[in-house]
């Protein structure tokens, strides 16, 4: 891989809502820069014009547990092994701060993604608000 990839990347607020869209999921443009100051990290790959091409992060209280969400890569950056180098950067950052445990969800299609990446697949719930 020859993009760098950096924690708390310097992220302008409209810039994970358009990778967001690139990739066919909601903007949520209210979520940001809400999200940089409420999560614990993030991490992030810019291509060399500078334009964001991956991001995610992990929030929680910064104590034993952590959510990893948002694994985002532009969809010309796909397969290339970037969203598996940040997620694993993701989960190194969480075991220097002392996280120790990372739970996610994901579409069952994105399985062996995340169990290569040293995920356990387990069952889980989700509670939406009406």
């Amino acid at each position: 891989m020859e993009h760098e990839m950096m924690i708390n990347l310097p992220i302008q607020p409209d810039e994970v809502p358009a990778l967001r869209e690139r990739v066919g999921w909601e903007g949520r443009h209210s979520d940001y820069p809400v999200l940089f100051e409420r999560c614990n990290f993030w991490a992030g790959i810019r291509d060399a014009n500078k334009a964001l091409i991956a991001f995610g992060y992990i929030a929680g209280m910064g104590l034993q547990h952590g959510y990893m969400e948002d694994i985002i890569v532009h969809p010309d950056y796909q397969r290339q092994g970037i969203g598996q180098a940040l997620v694993k950067k993701l989960l190194e950052e969480a075991e220097r701060t002392g996280i120790e445990i990372v739970t996610l969800t994901y579409a069952s299609k994105h399985e062996a993604f995340y169990t290569d990446c040293g995920f356990t697949a387990c069952p889980g719930g989700i509670w939406r608000r009406r």
